[in-house]
């Protein structure tokens, strides 16, 4: 990054932080009485964020949204500016949750932390998830003062205000937390974006996975499922088969995505956006353009105030599996220009489910169906397996899952990259 651009970011982010930490540090204040940093979540004792061994069921997650910087897979490793979502751990030995000094752990810890992906989100069929998000705003461009939400792409909510929809629930501002309340009792591959502003907002990165594992996986060793099918203890499947039909050894999740880096520039630099003329030029799985999606390792990007890394794309997309294995993916497409046509070499896919259900007509039969390709619109998943062949000349063989438009196999103007991964026997 060039020293003018650097020296306009490092103005940008003394700005926010005079903003965010005048009313942290300077004012004081009673928590629960004043602080809008404040995180719901049922638990045992402590001041943890997890519910502890007596709420088995209950699951929290505390995510920031914000913005941050990205790399792409090109020979100049183009980085780009996003927006999205990161997940907070624990708070360090001494800050307790819910007050002033948690306040100004969350702003600092979230600040310039974005992922694209967003954070994969994984619950149990029967959970209810607490998951609260902090608005940390936007250390780059402080100037603008976008509000997020977090909204579960095709799943019944408990009421509208956790949906998301800014028309029919609540936005969340800088500097604010709201706690979303969700039961999860339908097993399948889902996916999650903010939807203020949404073409931009998720052009921007701010869209992740979310899978809901099924009851069934949870069954006593030796349950009939159907048939001559019993279940064994430790057995994972996608759905609530009844027959064990959507066993699987291995989870993969993979989105697919794309960015148009004259938007992500424009959103750097100066608005207005140029929404009339987006074209996407960087096709990803996980975030990443190959080679970088058989990189096992998260990937980090250069903090544009201080040149130090700061984890950006932590998901890989390599698969690996063993002779004999059944590979599910869980693939998803928020993307919000392209349709996409996913597909691999070598071993067939089996399509069990799509769009969170499971494919069967209305008198329970199978309907699954092989193919070597799926094709996905925006808002779209499918639940898919593949079984790679069994056999000793199978260990040290290279699948390749990759998209079936050509002209996307390219990270922006070089290719030989894009939107494609190995799946690797070992």
């Amino acid at each position: 990054m060039n020293s003018s651009v650097r020296g306009g970011v490092m103005i940008y982010f003394a700005r926010v932080l005079i903003a965010i930490a005048a009313p942290i540090a300077l004012i004081p204040f009673n928590a629960s009485a004043d602080s809008n940093i404040f995180v719901q979540c049922p638990k045992d004792v402590g001041t943890e964020l997890h519910p502890g061994p007596n709420n088995p069921g209950i699951k929290c997650i505390h995510l920031a949204a914000g913005d941050g910087m990205v790399t792409m897979a090109d020979d100049q490793g183009k980085e780009l500016y996003v927006f999205s979502f990161a997940e907070l751990s624990d708070p360090p030995a001494g800050v307790e949750i819910n007050t002033p000094e948690y306040a100004g752990w969350v702003m600092e810890t979230g600040l310039l932390a974005a992922n694209a992906p967003a954070p994969t989100i994984v619950v149990d069929e029967g959970d209810e998830l607490f998951l609260s998000l902090t608005n940390v705003g936007m250390a780059i461009r402080p100037d603008l003062f976008d509000p997020h939400t977090v909204h579960w792409h095709g799943f019944p909510e408990a009421a509208p205000i956790f949906d998301g929809v800014p028309d029919a629930s609540v936005s969340i501002n800088m500097a604010a937390t709201l706690t979303y309340y969700y039961k999860a009792n339908d097993a399948g591959t889902y996916m999650y974006h903010c939807h203020v502003e949404a073409a931009e907002h998720m052009q921007m990165g701010m869209l992740g996975s979310l899978f809901v594992r099924p009851r069934q996986n949870r069954l006593a060793d030796g349950a009939a499922l159907g048939g001559s099918f019993n279940h064994t203890a430790g057995n994972t499947y996608a759905f609530n088969d009844g027959d064990g039909s959507t066993l699987y050894d291995v989870a993969y999740p993979i989105q697919i995505g794309s960015f148009d880096p004259d938007f992500h520039d424009a959103s750097f630099n100066v608005q207005p956006l140029p929404f009339a003329g987006m074209k996407d030029k960087y096709f990803m799985l996980n975030g990443r353009g190959y080679p970088d999606t058989v990189n096992p390792g998260t990937l980090s990007t250069p903090d544009p105030l201080t040149g130090a890394p700061r984890p950006s794309q932590p998901i890989s997309s390599l698969i690996t599996a063993s002779p004999g294995d059944k590979i599910l993916l869980r693939i998803s497409n928020l993307n919000v220009t392209n349709i996409y046509t996913l597909g691999t070499s070598g071993i067939k896919m089996e399509v069990v489910g799509l769009d969170a259900r499971l494919l069967r007509d209305g008198a329970g039969n199978n309907m699954y169906y092989k193919t070597n390709s799926i094709t996905l619109g925006g808002g779209q998943s499918a639940d898919v397996i593949l079984t790679v062949p069994d056999g000793s000349n199978e260990s040290g063989k290279t699948y390749f899952l990759y998209t079936k438009n050509l002209d996307q196999l390219a990270n922006n103007t070089e290719n030989f990259g894009g939107m494609m991964t190995e799946i690797r026997i070992q």
